[in-house]
């Protein structure tokens, strides 16, 4: 499997099942898209805010949901193997991605899989273990998020080094070296999150150490 980042702003995904898992997936995408989710029953959980449908979709029943909500992104997520099978056959015939949640491992082409995240600010970071180890997923994600404290302000930073770089002309293999060595910089680091403007002024010192002035 090959991972992507999708934008689902302005999209629809429909969750089958409001167990904790179909409110695990609701969570994940409420973020940025809207979330219907569908099941006889909700578990007392938080859904992020998704829209919740009391209803109990059939096989038959799947179609109609799928023509009626137009999803970007269909979530297998119920009890019911044979429910979750044909809400993945009727994705596919439509061309809408799934992830389907009771199977592991072997998966068939074009199958989705929602990673562990970490985020910071716009910086993601995704782990992902094909569905086979959750708990691996998990464990990984927290060892990560030590240590990626202030990448948000940090991609923020180097952003706005680099556009006004390109504004003065700076040749392009003198600005990757610039924000390269802003990057890798520990005083950069340190600094960040601090109030004023001390983490620029520091990256401006590194930068005119590497381009010099540029008119």
């Amino acid at each position: 499997m090959i991972p992507l980042l999708h934008d689902f702003d302005g999209e629809t995904v429909l969750v089958f099942g409001g167990g904790s898992v179909g409110a695990r997936k609701a969570r994940r995408f409420t973020r940025e898209a809207r979330v219907v989710v569908v099941s006889p029953a909700f578990a007392d959980a938080d859904f992020g805010g998704a829209e919740r449908v009391r209803e109990a979709p059939t096989p038959d029943d799947v179609g109609d949901w799928l023509d009626r909500v137009s999803p970007a992104l269909v979530v297998a997520a119920t009890d019911d193997g044979a429910l979750n099978a044909r809400i993945e056959s009727e994705a596919r015939a439509r061309s809408i991605l799934v992830n389907r949640t009771d199977t592991h491992s072997e998966r068939d082409p074009g199958s989705v899989v929602v990673p562990a995240t970490v985020r910071d600010g716009e910086v993601v970071v995704a782990i992902s273990t094909g569905g086979s180890s959750p708990a691996l997923s998990k464990h990984l994600r927290k060892r990560i998020e030590a240590n990626l404290e202030g990448a948000g302000e940090m991609a923020e930073l180097t952003a706005d080094i680099r556009e006004e770089l390109q504004a003065r002309g700076v040749p392009a293999s003198e600005r990757r070296n610039a924000v390269r060595a802003v990057v890798e910089s520990r005083r950069v680091w340190k600094l960040l999150g601090t109030p004023g403007a001390k983490p620029r002024r520091t990256a401006d010192d590194i930068v005119a150490d590497v381009v010099g002035e540029h008119s």
